[in-house]
């Protein structure tokens, strides 16, 4: 029974294991995975004291205010020119401009302009865009079907380009930073994040690509990015803040830079980020900080900057991690659960996911590692559910085995009683102080002549319906029928302390029962139906005997017993006869009359026997509440 317990265990947790695993498998889709990553979103977000911006981080924004002045896009070519003249005259560490510029302009002259630009000042920054696949040949692949470099004309070199691309995740969200991608020639193009951080950082700490290694590193150390060279950043403003004392990047607006208003110097020593601040231009995303406010394209890059500059960055664990934990938490929820069951099960479940939440969280902010969260967490539920269920049938399945044991031959608030004190039905016994009866026919096997098998069997069955009520009546136990005979026990299996007197208030209703029955045999079949009783008390073996596997039967065995049988087979018909222990327990409860001492097998010595004729009209009051409680089996 223990092994297939075992066993049916063992496949619970492989299953759990499996589909949980299975399900950690399928990708970055569907609403658990957005859930993992609505919790990261969560634990990533910082307070204004942690999110200060980096002061030498600046904006200017192509906002509608510039529109207003400037014109519709797109603007001609020589007002980027001049703009960036001055910022970098004015000693601006480095210049990007987020405006794509793909296509030769309208006027040769300013592009000639621009291009004059680039020459002269290297620190500038221009975007190239990558054109992915729609489709994937490999899951976890950035196949490219074309690439926007900037434009011929303006002539920028290898050095001053940096891609813009904004990845964003199943649910439109921005996270990720595509640190490079690597173009037809093979070679890495870094992100525009990436080419600006650089210029803020010390040279033992610049961020480059390790072709050797095959990997990029700030500094010596490895930055862990996945197969798509993307890593997870932080984010520091939300969407469209403005600066304040605490928080948000200084932000001016392009006309008031290029008119003047704001003067260039302004600008010196800092990295400066040039690009769409309005809707129109159609340059907005979702990210961690909002689910409904957009962050406009430069102000992302201007967080990624940030995020590199200041190492904070964090990674994913790698799904064997991942499957690990849900194997572990599953196995290790299994296994507490068969131990601990109950209230107590819910407080292990609860500490359990706690410790669990903690460790998720502790490893993101020493670490800036995730691990998996829902599947494990989901896995441990699914395993303490099982448990639980598990727990409950087993409990069923033994208060259903109980029931059949007892059921037929106890009172069902005996049975409740004994399958609440969750006692273990087993062989074997204990000695117990009890009360037992024997019941037998007189003139049984006379009858049996004269009447037919199933008349036999009719009256048999009517005298048992008898015996048995009665002792239900008085909660007592109904051990067997012996052929024409009947065994009950009172004081097991639940303990009675007035069980001598509930054994002699049954005999003395099976008496009042039977006279019906009695009448009706001596008119019909003219022999008279009456049983003869005997009742002793005292130590007896109770317990269940015979074999686990085949059959039990809950009995009681010894010389307590024995004596009880002996006095039914010395009582006449109708007689109901107790022995002396039995008669000092009930004393001055019943009518009784002394028939003195007998001879009874098994007894080298005489035993004094007395016949109960009936119930003692007057009661002490506290003789009659203990004869209630034994009536509720007490």
């Amino acid at each position: 029974m223990r092994k297939r317990k075992w066993l049916l265990t063992t496949a619970a947790a492989l299953v759990i294991c499996l589909f949980w695993s299975f399900l950690s498998s399928l990708g970055t889709g569907g609403s658990l995975n957005r859930m993992e990553s609505f919790l990261q979103d969560k634990v990533t977000q910082q307070t204004d004291a942690e999110r200060a911006p980096n002061v030498n981080i600046k904006l200017i924004k192509i906002d509608q205010t510039s529109l207003d002045n400037l014109g519709q896009f797109p603007w001609d070519r020589s007002l980027y020119a001049q703009l960036i003249s001055m910022l970098a005259d004015a000693g601006a560490k480095a210049i990007a401009l987020d405006v794509v510029l793909a296509e030769p302009g309208k006027e040769p002259e300013s592009d000639a302009l621009m291009a004059e630009t680039m020459k002269k000042y290297p620190n500038v920054i221009l975007p190239v865009i990558f054109n992915f696949k729609a489709r994937q040949d490999e899951a976890g692949e950035l196949e490219t079907e074309s690439i926007s470099y900037p434009a011929d004309t303006i002539g920028a070199s290898q050095e001053q380009l940096g891609h813009i691309n904004v990845m964003q995740d199943q649910d439109g969200t921005v996270r990720k930073l595509t640190v490079g991608l690597k173009n037809d020639d093979e070679q890495m193009i870094p992100a525009f994040s990436v080419k600006l951080a650089n210029y803020l950082l010390d040279k033992d700490q610049q961020i480059t690509w390790n072709v050797d290694k095959s990997g990029w590193y700030r500094g010596s150390q490895h930055i862990p990015v996945d197969k798509r060279n993307q890593i997870a950043t932080e984010f520091y403003t939300m969407p469209r803040e403005e600066m304040s004392a605490d928080t948000g990047y200084d932000s001016q607006s392009f006309f008031d830079v290029l008119s003047g208003n704001v003067p260039a110097d302004y600008y010196n020593g800092d990295v400066v980020l040039i690009g769409p601040y309005a809707p129109g231009l159609q340059d907005e995303y979702l990210t961690p900080l909002s689910t409904t406010l957009k962050m406009y394209g430069v102000e992302i890059h201007a967080n990624m900057v940030q995020s590199l500059v200041a190492g904070k960055f964090s990674t994913k664990a790698t799904p064997a991690v991942n499957y690990a934990l849900i194997v572990l938490l599953s196995l290790l929820t299994i296994l507490l659960f068969e131990r601990v069951t109950g209230g107590k099960a819910f407080l292990v479940y609860g500490a359990l996911a706690a410790g669990y939440v903690l460790t998720w969280i502790e490893l993101y902010q020493f670490k800036s590692l995730f691990i998996t969260i829902t599947y494990p967490f989901l896995a441990m539920t699914t395993a303490f559910v099982w448990s639980v269920v598990s727990h409950y049938v087993t409990e069923r399945r033994e208060r259903s085995r109980v029931t059949n044991i007892f059921g037929r031959f106890v009172p069902r608030t005996v049975v409740d009683e004994m399958l609440a004190s969750g006692e273990e039905v087993t062989v074997g016994g204990q000695r117990r102080d009890i009360s037992v009866i024997f019941v037998d026919i007189r003139g049984f096997t006379p009858m049996s002549e004269k009447l037919q098998p199933e008349q036999v069997i009719q009256v048999l069955n009517e005298y048992l319906d008898i015996c048995t009520k009665a002792v239900f009546k008085w909660n007592g136990t109904l051990d067997k029928f012996i052929g024409d005979g009947v065994m009950a026990i009172f004081g097991a299996p639940i303990s009675q302390p007035n069980h001598p007197e509930l054994a002699v208030l049954a005999a003395l209703e099976m008496k009042r029962q039977s006279a019906e029955l009695e009448e009706r045999c001596l008119r019909e079949i003219g022999v008279p139906v009456r049983f003869g009783v005997g009742v002793n008390s005292g130590p007896a073996v109770v317990g269940n005997i015979g074999s686990q596997m085949l059959r039990l039967d809950y009995t009681a065995i010894g010389d307590t017993v024995n004596l009880s049988a002996r006095l039914e087979a010395n009582a006449k018909p109708g007689q109901i006869l107790i022995s002396e222990e039995t008669l000092a327990r009930v004393k001055g409860k019943f009518i009784t009359q002394s028939i003195g001492e007998i001879k009874v097998k098994g007894k080298e010595l005489p035993v004094l026997v007395t016949e109960v004729l009936g119930v003692a009209e007057e009661q002490p009051e506290d003789e009659q509440e203990l004869l209630h409680v034994g009536r509720e089996g007490a």
